[in-house]
């Protein structure tokens, strides 16, 4: 880790700030150490560190820290599973929006404003993206819903 990085885990209360030698360096125990290495493998788990820091809190307590920590973890899979089901069904429309623009001839392409590719009933079964709907004011400008 950086010497920055450090200092900011000192910053934001992950890491006490440790004594100084003779010389003015900071001088790490093996304790904040073995800290650090805590908070660099939990983000590599994909914690963040506020979530590391409600671990590192409930540790500093005395309290035990494996229940928090699955707690955390189920939650990152559960977002992950909801990431890839959007991955999924966005590859889905742009793989059916690929094929279609395979079939399209682009000299008939007339319309000013848009790609052809890319229509209402061409993309997701002719759904809009996260029921978004398109309405022209009065005034002629546009603003979704």
């Amino acid at each position: 880790m950086s010497a920055k990085t450090i200092r900011y885990y000192e910053d934001i209360g992950l890491l006490r700030e440790p004594e100084r030698a003779d010389n003015g360096y900071r001088e790490y125990d093996e304790h904040a150490v073995d800290r650090l290495s805590f908070i660099r493998d939990a983000q590599a788990s994909g914690l963040s560190l506020t979530e590391i820091g409600s671990i590192l809190d409930q540790r500093d307590r005395g309290e035990r820290t494996c229940d928090h920590v699955r707690e955390l973890l189920d939650h990152h899979l559960a977002e992950i599973d909801r990431q890839l089901r959007r991955l999924r069904k966005t590859r889905k429309t742009l793989t059916e929006m690929t094929a279609r623009a395979a079939t399209l001839d682009p000299s008939e392409c007339v319309d000013p404003n848009r790609c052809q590719t890319i229509l209402p009933d061409a993309a997701a079964g002719g759904s809009r993206t996260a029921g978004a709907r398109i309405h022209a004011s009065p005034a002629g400008h546009a603003h979704t819903h």
